[in-house]
């Protein structure tokens, strides 16, 4: 008991440390180091309180695909930066957004401080219709069974995301490949990284991938670390993102939204309801969904990364 309050103690304080830290650094690129050490953490906190798919999450995105983001940004923006740090913001825009930061802080407190003991919770009812599911995750069954609708509409708001991001694109480059061709360095440690990870990586996603019916795990998960091999790999020069106007890329990106809208119209006739799962039929029917959806996830969360097209298709 002790011990585990020296240990949520020790992790509040370094995630309040690292916070405070990376909004006083002046320099980008360690503000990013520093924003990834934060999600890193929150994953742990994630984990301190039981709630390890939210923590493999917070790793995946908040520690890792955000981050690399968030590093091409400083790249591309270090032009501007010293430009940007002379311009000094007034003593009244100061004041103004830590007054609009601590009233956002004291109300998130308020509501969380007045939430009801015990605190609402469908658990009980996830636990009584779990069952019919034929899932042991709790938190998969969640998602693809008693709030499918909101799944679905995830996945169509990623897929626009990307949209949103190509919508960029030069008008000479439409149709050609996302981002800049890295140049290969055949005994560069990136390289021999991406030559030994990769096969790993891809093993333990479609492992995540699988046991995330019963155990924390899942296709977000899964399609994440798929992403970052594939990404590894790019960024290592040993393979090139293919045009965006590939036909096979495209279909891969549509899979998963349209397997699910496939799966819910046919749960009308068949379970009489949109999204109804036919007696017996749920589990592997969810199954199919999350491998849709897995490969969607990995290619879209890819190519977001990578940015918009940038270059021709011609190799």
């Amino acid at each position: 008991m002790i011990g585990g309050i020296f240990v949520d103690g020790g992790l509040l304080a370094m995630v309040v440390v690292v916070a405070v830290w990376t909004i006083l650094v002046r320099d980008s690129f360690a503000a990013v180091i520093g924003y990834a050490c934060y999600g890193l953490l929150l994953a742990f906190a994630w984990v301190r309180l039981a709630a390890i798919d939210a923590a493999l999450t917070e790793a995946a995105i908040g520690g890792g695909l955000t981050s690399v983001l968030l590093i091409r940004a400083v790249v591309r923006l270090r032009a501007t930066e010293a430009s940007a740090q002379a311009e000094t913001p007034g003593r009244l825009q100061r004041i103004l957004a830590a007054v609009l930061s601590a009233a956002v802080a004291g109300a998130l407190g308020v509501v969380v401080l007045g939430l009801p003991e015990p605190a609402p919770s469908l658990a009980p009812r996830v636990a009584e219709h779990i069952a019919s599911t034929g899932l042991g995750n709790a938190v998969t069954a969640v998602l693809l069974a008693f709030r499918a609708i909101d799944t679905l509409l995830e996945a169509v708001v990623l897929v626009y995301a990307l949209v949103a991001v190509w919508a960029l694109t030069p008008d000479r480059f439409w149709g050609g490949r996302p981002g800049p061709k890295y140049a290969v360095e055949p005994n560069g440690m990136l390289a021999y990284l991406a030559r030994l990870l990769p096969p790993l990586g891809i093993v333990v996603g479609i492992y995540v991938f699988w046991v995330g019916a019963d155990l924390p795990g899942g296709k977000f998960q899964a399609g994440t670390l798929l992403a970052a091999m594939w990404l590894l790999t790019i960024m290592a020069g040993l393979t090139d993102v293919p045009p965006i106007s590939r036909r096979l890329l495209r279909i891969a990106l549509a899979a998963g939204t349209v397997v699910f809208l496939a799966i819910g119209f046919a749960g009308v006739p068949l379970a009489g309801a949109f999204l109804a799962y036919p007696e017996g039929f749920a589990k592997p029917l969810i199954l199919l969904i999350e491998a849709a959806s897995m490969v969607s996830i990995a290619v879209t969360l890819g190519l977001l990364v990578v940015g918009p097209p940038e270059r021709s298709g011609a190799p």
